[in-house]
């Protein structure tokens, strides 16, 4: 599974993707979530996330089998 980031969540990882194996793969979009903010604590200070997977976006119930593309989108801004 790989997890690709945009804008300052891209800042937060430190880098534009990360993959996740199997083994260690989180079972919908919710357990996702929980897991970055785990490993990257500056995700909770965002006041909204989206995600996209496969490049739908997605809600926090979508199931993940482990062969999806997986986009972290950022809160934007705009006038």
């Amino acid at each position: 599974m790989n997890v690709l980031f945009f804008g300052i969540t891209k800042d937060i990882v430190g880098g534009s993707e990360i993959s996740i194996s199997d083994v260690a793969k989180p079972l919908n979009v919710a357990e996702l979530k929980k897991r970055l903010i785990d490993s990257y604590p500056e995700f909770s200070k965002l006041n909204s996330l989206a995600v996209a997977v496969n490049s739908e976006y997605a809600d926090d119930s979508v199931i993940l089998t482990g062969n999806e593309e997986i986009a972290i989108i950022p809160p934007v801004s705009g006038g």
